[in-house]
């Protein structure tokens, strides 16, 4: 059986092994990346990291929503969700695998 998500775990292991700083380290530089990129959403409603791609803070309306399996009627509130776009170069690169 083949996993399909990279857990966060995975990713701080990986930083640990490829720059060889301490697990806990290792941890602090991957909280903090997301911590910046959250921070700067929250200020500008865009992130753009080069040859990567963008982050994009959009707001949704409130809207009704129903629950496929009751069929229940519901109110869906107002909230920011974030989008992300790949970069040309970031999406060649999956690409010319």
């Amino acid at each position: 059986m083949i996993r399909n998500n990279l857990t966060k775990k995975e990713i701080i292991n990986s930083i640990y092994m490829r720059l060889g700083f301490s697990k806990k380290i290792s941890e602090i530089i991957f909280e903090d990346i997301f911590e910046i990129i959250l921070k700067n959403l929250k200020k500008s409603n865009k992130v753009k990291i080069s040859n990567f791609g963008t982050f994009t803070l959009r707001k949704k309306k409130e809207r009704v929503g129903r629950n496929p399996k009751t069929r229940e009627i519901k109110q869906i509130k107002e909230r920011n969700v974030i989008l992300f776009k790949a970069s040309k170069k970031f999406k060649n690169l999956l690409n010319d695998e």
